[in-house]
């Protein structure tokens, strides 16, 4: 992935406008199953790939089997989670897998680093993303490219990321959008 960001959508009007953007890959966040239909097939219509959260999808549940279900009459471009189980299903579906990880604390970060040799996903998330010191301790350990997500909210918190290591960011914030597509 050759974003430096990936747009967030948890609506269909913040998804509609990431539809009009210059980018290629958004993930959407929170949705109802039902509207899982419509969302894979505008994006296709725009030419885009979608990133799909599989432990937001409501009515879902984030298991192997949905993530089967979802890779076989979706074919999403990626899948996001914080289960083992999702992410290793969709490595073998041959579909991107990004492992969410969530940095709390000394041992959540370790019980994390153990959660990522056993699924080894092509991509990690990072949040809360505005940790520039722990982005780069976790780069440096974990050797797989990461996004930083969560409480990026302004442009320094964006090339902080950055600077310390990430890949990317993930955002929802429409406004820093706009000022990525320009900068890269």
């Amino acid at each position: 992935m050759n974003q430096k960001i990936l747009p967030a959508s948890s609506s269909m009007k913040d998804f509609e406008q990431f539809l009009k953007s210059p980018y290629e890959i958004g993930v959407y966040l929170e949705m109802h199953i039902s509207q899982l239909k419509q969302v894979s097939a505008m994006a296709r219509t725009h030419h885009k790939k979608m990133i799909y959260h599989v432990d937001m999808i409501q009515g879902l549940m984030s298991n192997d089997q949905a993530t089967e279900f979802i890779c076989q009459e979706y074919k999403p471009f990626g899948l996001i989670s914080t289960k083992s189980s999702v992410i290793l299903k969709a490595k073998q579906k041959g579909v991107i897998a990004m492992q969410r990880i969530f940095l709390i604390d000394s041992h959540a970060l370790e019980k994390s680093y153990k959660l990522i040799e056993k699924t080894q996903p092509d991509f990690i998330e990072v949040l809360p993303g505005a940790m520039p010191e722990i982005i780069t301790e976790v780069s440096r350990h974990v050797k797989i490219p990461l996004f930083a997500g969560g409480f990026i909210r302004t442009v320094a918190d964006i090339e902080n990321a950055l600077k310390a290591g990430a890949h990317g960011v993930t955002t929802s914030q429409k406004d820093l959008w706009n000022y990525l597509t320009k900068k890269f």
